[in-house]
C-alpha cells in the first residue's frame, strides 16, 4: 500500500488478515529485503535500514519507544529488542494489532504493549515517550497534525526516525497525490523539531525495485495477498523512478 488514495481501517483490517495467511507473500518480502521469518513484515525497510534507524534513534535499555502505525509490530520488536527499549505499538487496524499481539510473544525480552490509535491521534501523554520510529506510514496522514502529535508525545530531546517516500518532482501529477504531499523536512521543522536530516537510500530503493519486478510477473493465482501484492507492483512500477527513498531523522526541541 505504498501509492493510491489512503485506505480505511477496514481496508487494512483486511489486507492484514490476507497477509496473515499467505506463506508466498511473507516469503517474498523476506528474500528481498533481507528480514528473518519471526519478522512479519508489511512494509518495505530492509535488514539493513533497521540497523540505520537503530543507531538513529538513540535508545537506550528502559526508555519507551513509540512504534507509530506499528502494524504487525515486527519493526518495533525487533528495534525494541536490539535496544532494551520498552515498546508501545499504535495502529488503526485492529487487525494488525492483534497479530502484533500475537508476534509479540516470540520476542520473549521485549516488554511490548499494543494500543488502538492514529498517526494524528496516539492517545498517549504528552512527553511520554523517548524515541518515535514510524516505519513507511506517514505519507497516509503527512499533516501537520500528524507531525504535531509525534513531537507532543516525545520528550524534549527525543529522536524519531521516519522511513517514507518523497516525489522527486512535487509537482508531478504521475505521483500518487499522498506521496506528493510528503515534505518530511518541512513537516518536522514546522512542527518544533531541530537536527532534521533527511537522507535518500538507494540501496533499500534496489531491493524494493527487485520486490516489485517479481511481484508485477508473479501470477497470484487465487490468494488475495498475492494479487494485491501483484496489482501494487504493476502500478508502483510505473512511476518508480519519480519518487526517492528517504531516512528523516530529528530531536524534540525543548
Amino acid at each position: 500500500m505504498s501509492s493510491g488514495s489512503a485506505p480505511s481501517a477496514e481496508d487494512f483490517d483486511e489486507w492484514y488478515s490476507n497477509m496473515r495467511d499467505s506463506v508466498a507473500h511473507k516469503e517474498i518480502h523476506q528474500r528481498h529485503l533481507g528480514l528473518p521469518p519471526r519478522l512479519l513484515s508489511s512494509s518495505l525497510l530492509t535488514w539493513d535500514g533497521i540497523a540505520e534507524v537503530v543507531e538513529a534513534l538513540r535508545l537506550e535499555p528502559g526508555h519507551r519507544l513509540l512504534d507509530l502505525a506499528c502494524g504487525r509490530g515486527g519493526y518495533g520488536l525487533e528495534i525494541a529488542s536490539r535496544t532494551g527499549a520498552r515498546l508501545i505499538g499504535v495502529d488503526f487496524a485492529r487487525a494488525a494489532l492483534d497479530q502484533a499481539r500475537i508476534l509479540a510473544q516470540q520476542f520473549d525480552s521485549v516488554n511490548a504493549e499494543f494500543r488502538l490509535g492514529d498517526l494524528a491521534d496516539t492517545t498517549l501523554p504528552e512527553g511520554s515517550v523517548d524515541a518515535v520510529v514510524c516505519v513507511d506510514a506517514i505519507q497516509f496522514k503527512a499533516t501537520a497534525a500528524s507531525f504535531g502529535e509525534i513531537r507532543r508525545v516525545l520528550r524534549p530531546g527525543g529522536r524519531v526516525a521516519l522511513t517514507t517516500w518523497e516525489a522527486v518532482a512535487p509537482a508531478d501529477e504521475r505521483v500518487p497525490a499522498r506521496i506528493r504531499a510528503v515534505d518530511a523536512e518541512t513537516g518536522l521543522t514546522g512542527a518544533g523539531f531541530s537536527n532534521v536530516v533527511v537522507r535518500e537510500r538507494p540501496q533499500w530503493r534496489a531491493a524494493e525495485r527487485a520486490m516489485w519486478e517479481e511481484a508485477a510477473a508473479l501470477d497470484p493465482g487465487e490468494d488475495p495477498a498475492l494479487r494485491s501484492l501483484h496489482d501494487e507492483g504493476v502500478h508502483v512500477l510505473s512511476a518508480f523512478d519519480l519518487t526517492r527513498r528517504v531516512l528523516a531523522t530529528a530531536t524534540a526541541g525543548n
